[in-house]
């Protein structure tokens, strides 16, 4: 991803941000009182306001460094989402069983990690790019991979099997924590320190950036 500094966040700004995904949709009210929608958009983006984890002068600083090191919006970074991180359940661990990533045919070596949201309804298939390193594990056919046997691009979400351990059949399925490729939504950030000391945090805003 061009760019695109491959640095987390502050942490302890991030666990306190707010903000989520945001879909785009056309919605038309027809004169007989029903509705045509339209999906403008295939996949969310997310969207966050990092003004709400500030907690302190140290944190303000803190994201004042990281905004002047990324020249405000020219350059993206990572970002973990406070409540969506993981492939499984926000509160349990990475298992090599969580989250499809394709089936082996002896040939392909390299798969992309993705991460699916369904229900009885519907389901919404989401691509991952930025795995946390040394967070992935692998499974296929219900049997766990030993790390040795693949590789893991941090910065595309891709694995790839090495030479003569590539899967001749069955389901791989993986596990891993992530981040979110973002960037800051604004050259500018306004800092008021008796505003701040009086309760009123600064707008800082993010958005995620799509390949």
């Amino acid at each position: 991803m061009p760019g695109f500094h491959e640095v987390r966040f502050p942490l302890r700004v991030a666990l306190g941000t707010s903000g989520g995904p945001v879909r785009r949709t056309d919605i038309v009210s027809l004169s007989n009182g029903r509705e045509n929608r339209n999906r403008r958009w295939q996949d969310a983006r997310r969207r966050y306001d990092a003004g709400s984890g500030v907690r302190s002068i140290d944190d303000l600083y803190a994201v004042l460094a990281f905004f002047e090191a990324r020249a405000g919006q020219f350059y993206g970074f990572r970002f973990r989402d406070p409540v969506d991180h993981r492939s499984g359940v926000p509160g349990g661990l990475p298992a090599a069983g969580d989250q499809q990533i394709g089936t082996g045919d002896g040939v392909t070596a390299a798969f992309q990690l993705v991460k699916r949201y369904a229900d009885a309804g519907g389901a919404t298939v989401r691509v991952i790019e930025k795995p946390v390193a040394g967070s992935v594990v692998v499974s296929v056919a219900g049997n766990a991979v030993p790390a040795a046997d693949y590789m893991v691009d941090a910065a595309t979400g891709i694995v790839t099997f090495k030479p003569g351990k590539v899967p001749a059949s069955g389901v791989i399925r993986a596990g891993f924590e992530f981040d979110v490729p973002v960037r800051f939504d604004t050259d500018r950030i306004d800092i008021d320190l008796a505003q701040f000391n009086a309760g009123r945090i600064p707008s800082i805003p993010l958005v995620e950036i799509k390949p």
